[in-house]
Formats: C-alpha cells, structure tokens, sequence
C-alpha cells in the first residue's frame, strides 16, 4: 500500500490532472490520514466537478469525519450525474435511517440491492423494514436507535460487519452477515460465549496484562475483538482484503460507539 501511495503520488504531481487522486485519496482514507484524504480530493473535484467517484470519494471521507450534512450532500450529487450509483444509494440508506426517514432509508437500500450491492445491504435492508413496522410482528415500533443498526453509521465499506455480545454471547447490538448474506449473529454470539474469560485466563497466565485486543483471519474475513463495558465484547470483521491498520481503526471506532450506547442505555 504505502509503494501504491507513493506512486500515485508522484503520478499526480507529475500530471494534476489525472484521476489517479481517487485511488490515492482512496488509499488515504483507508489509512486515517483523513484530512490529507480530503485535500487532495477537493482539489481532484476542482478539476473534475462531474465525476461521480470523486464525489463519492468526498462523501466518504465526510463519513470518517463524522460530517454526515457532508456525505450526504456528496451522495446525492453523485446520483444527480450517475443515478444508479450503488455506493452512493447505500450511504444514503444508512444515514437515512440514522435520521429516522425509514421510508427514505428502504427506497435507497432496496434500489442498491436492486443493483447489485452486497449482503450487507440486503440484511440492513430487512432491519429496515422490521423497524418502520413493513415486515414483521406489529408490535414492532419505528425507531431510530434500532440496536441491530449500532454500528451502521461506522461500516460504510463493503463487507464490513459488526456486533457487541453480552458476557454469555447473546447479542446486544449490531448484526453479522456472512459471505451467503445470512444473519449469524445469535450463532457467532454463542460461539463465542466465554471466550473473554478464556482470553482473560491467558494472558495471566503469560503475564502479560489485560487484553486490548485481538486480531485474526478467516478463510473469508479478517476478524478483530476486544473487550467493552459490562463484560461484553466487540466483533467486528472485514474482507481478507482491508489492511489492518483499516481494521484496527474500525474497531477502535465501533468501541467508541459501543462505549457510548452502553452508557445511554444503562441511564435509561
């Protein structure tokens, strides 16, 4: 990755105009340097004003900036010169149904799956429909807090899946799809039931303090977990091919939202 950068580098000094900046702001934003990210975007937009990746490179930039006015704004200039932009269509989904507009969040989910979007589209958008009460028991009410939706507003790339088990591995928030697009969340969670404690034991026993962490890979995915509030753990996995420093950042961000979602909920 840092010789793609390098060489996307010189090629864009070498010739400004090139497009070679969305790979490269691309590259950057994987990475966390956002704020260079965004400067070499904009000034690729400045050229390309009509490009509907460069825009979309932007709205996702904004994302990892926590600016959502932003993204949001991005992706629907993406689908004004592109309208069947399935990336663009899948942001908007999700912040959509951040904001509670469930309708809105269904239309956008339900037309990137129509154009080929992933699994995890195709689960978020039966959570959708569960919470604005489309499917399911009626007793089911609208809500923008959705536990299943914890981690949406942080997993913005393909593949990217996450969830927070309680200390017996039952599932308090997030879903996990697999490569079949399936719900596993309750099969993980008992899966890895006591697995903190095991850790725990471990690393005692090696004398090398308190776990942090702990990353592997799969046959399809890259996994990382770590310990949260309450004795609960994260689980959050990517494709086998996101970097792991992009992993790390991914938990480090879904432990920030975990964090925040427990505490509310204990006060509540």
């Amino acid at each position: 990755m840092a010789e793609d950068i390098r060489r996307w580098s010189d090629e864009l000094a070498h010739d400004p105009s090139s497009l070679v900046f969305i790979q490269l702001g691309e590259a950057l934003r994987r990475q966390g340097q956002l704020e260079v990210a965004l400067k070499i975007a904009l000034r690729g937009l400045e050229r390309h004003a009509r490009s509907a990746e460069a825009h979309d490179l932007v709205a996702r930039i904004a994302v990892d900036r926590r600016d959502f006015a932003r993204a949001a704004e991005e992706w629907q200039t993406v689908l004004k010169i592109m309208p069947h932009h399935v990336g663009a269509m899948k942001g908007l989904g999700y912040i959509s149904f951040q904001q509670g507009r469930f309708e809105d969040a269904e239309r956008f989910l339900g037309e990137a799956q129509a154009g080929g979007a992933g699994a995890d589209v195709s689960a978020a958008l039966q959570t959708v429909r569960r919470s604005s009460g489309i499917v399911g028991s009626p007793l089911e009410h609208p809500t923008p807090n959705d536990p299943r939706m914890l981690f949406a507003e942080v997993l913005t790339d393909e593949g990217q899946t996450a969830i927070l088990l309680d200390a017996s591995g039952f599932v308090l928030g997030g879903i996990y799809v697999d490569a079949d697009g399936s719900d596993v969340s309750q099969e993980v969670g008992a899966q890895l039931s006591g697995i903190s404690e095991e850790v725990q034991r471990s690393t005692r026993h090696l004398d090398i303090g308190e776990w942090r962490s702990i990353t592997f890979e799969t046959q399809h995915a890259v996994v990382a977990m770590s310990p949260a509030a309450d004795s609960s753990l994260l689980v959050v996995a990517a494709s086998r091919a996101t970097p792991l420093g992009l992993l790390r950042r991914l938990l480090d961000r879904c432990a920030d939202r975990a964090s925040t979602w427990l505490t509310a909920r204990g006060q509540a």
